[in-house]
């Protein structure tokens, strides 16, 4: 049997983005925290190796909240990735923001609770955080992302779910200033910062939340249509996108670790 080629770059679908790869072979990765979402898929992108993770499992399984985050980037990391690309769902808070926009954040703000959030449960362990994404890899969206017209730039508030917002708080949320809203982006970036990784994401409007004007209100089967609607641009886009990365990374991403004394064993 041909060895799988080991894989430096991963993509984890979001909803309604359950497949990328050609050739796929699942792994079954355990790791300290549980089984991830679902088998780990490697498969090649233009000839190059690619890890695939649909977040919530191959057929939904996982609402946000339960989402097994820790699993799922401690298995990816652990078959060789060092470079995420995280595709999502949002709702837009900002009426230029409509459905359809592409938005690739820069920022993030957390109103979860409850959620497992770190690997280091012990010690004096306190990872940079101002800057979330990989400004090397929102450069490559960006570029990759140029016919589409995407938005440079924004916030992205993650929220438990699965609930959508209140057009009161969705208002709040608008008032921030903030761009986008989600319910699966933390605590996905700050465990890739925990292990070094690079990471960045690209938001898919999908409807406007619920108090951006008053005829606005979410539902389910709108975010899936939408979604489904800008698959194939998607598809292709992070298919160029994840072909023309290089392997050489000159971000501070795989430095966040420098110097400290950790309390878990990296895979």
């Amino acid at each position: 049997m041909t060895k799988m080629p080991r894989p430096d770059v991963a993509v984890i679908g979001g909803s309604g983005f359950y497949t990328f790869l050609d050739d796929p072979r699942e792994i079954e990765v355990d790791t300290p925290y549980g089984k991830p979402s679902a088998p780990i898929a490697v498969g090649t992108v233009e000839g190059r190796a690619v890890a695939f993770l649909p977040r919530h499992g191959s057929a939904h399984d996982f609402p946000a909240h339960t989402v097994p985050y820790r699993a799922n980037m401690w298995a990816l990391r652990s078959l060789g990735v060092r470079q995420v690309l995280a595709p999502c769902a949002v709702g837009g808070l900002q009426v230029e923001n409509g459905p359809g926009t592409f938005l690739v954040p820069d920022q993030l703000i957390d109103r979860t609770t409850g959620r497992a959030q770190t690997y280091f449960d012990t010690g004096a362990c306190h990872i940079s955080f101002s800057d979330p994404y990989c400004p090397r890899l929102r450069e490559h969206l960006l570029t990759g992302l140029s016919e589409q017209q995407p938005v440079d730039g924004g916030t992205m508030v993650v929220v438990d779910g699965p609930r959508f917002s209140t057009r009161a708080e969705s208002r709040w949320y608008a008032d921030q200033g903030w761009a986008v809203v989600n319910m699966t982006g933390h605590p996905e970036a700050v465990l890739a910062r925990e292990l070094a990784l690079c990471y960045a994401t690209v938001a898919l409007v999908t409807d406007y939340d619920a108090g951006v004007d008053e005829a606005s209100s979410v539902s389910m089967d709108a975010v899936f249509e939408v979604f489904a609607e800008h698959t194939g641009t998607l598809k292709k886009v992070l298919g160029g996108v994840v072909a023309g990365l290089g392997s050489d990374r000159d971000c501070g991403c795989s430095h966040a670790l420098d110097g400290m004394d950790l309390p878990v064993t990296l895979p």
